[in-house]
């Protein structure tokens, strides 16, 4: 394990902490550094980290696929407003989406991802495929396109064609 891990997971978890918080205050602060501290201690005693993945290895690529994410979220909530608009549009459909992700992170990230959308939502995550649960047929095309998955692909940096 390198402590090059151990460092940028800290100033990933710190700096994503110090964002959400917006509160600047001596107790506060302290209680987020604890909080990241007990983080890296746990993911040290679950050996995840080094391991798994590599904190600073999405570094530059993190923030544009939550910036992709978040107009993928907005546009699925115009979406879910129609199909409340209009009830007759509402086709539910459970059905299944391979997954090609060789890591767990990347796995959880896309199903994490598919249930962050509106309209969508993880029923399992498999070792090859994930099972959605859909409100509608052009949610369930979303996904069926593959997008987001070679999105998540993108993001760990690697080059893989479709399963």
């Amino acid at each position: 394990m390198s402590i090059r891990y151990v460092i940028s997971l800290t100033l990933i978890l710190a700096t994503l902490w110090l964002a959400i918080s917006g509160v600047y205050k001596p107790v506060i602060l302290f209680l987020g550094a604890g909080s990241v501290a007990l983080v890296v201690w746990l993911s040290l005693r679950m050996e995840v980290v080094g391991v798994e993945h590599n904190p600073g290895l999405f570094s530059w690529r993190l923030p544009l696929y939550w910036a992709w994410l978040l107009w993928q979220i907005v546009i699925s909530n115009l979406n879910v407003a129609h199909i409340i608009l209009s009830p007759s549009r509402v086709r539910p459909r459970i059905f299944s989406v391979p997954i090609g992700h060789e890591t767990a992170v990347a796995k959880v990230t896309y199903a994490n991802s598919v249930t962050l959308t509106p309209g969508t939502v993880t029923l399992l995550l498999d070792e090859d495929e994930l099972t959605v649960h859909a409100l509608d047929v052009h949610s369930a095309r979303e996904l069926e396109s593959g997008a987001m998955d070679e999105k998540i692909a993108w993001l760990e940096g690697s080059k893989r064609e479709r399963p």
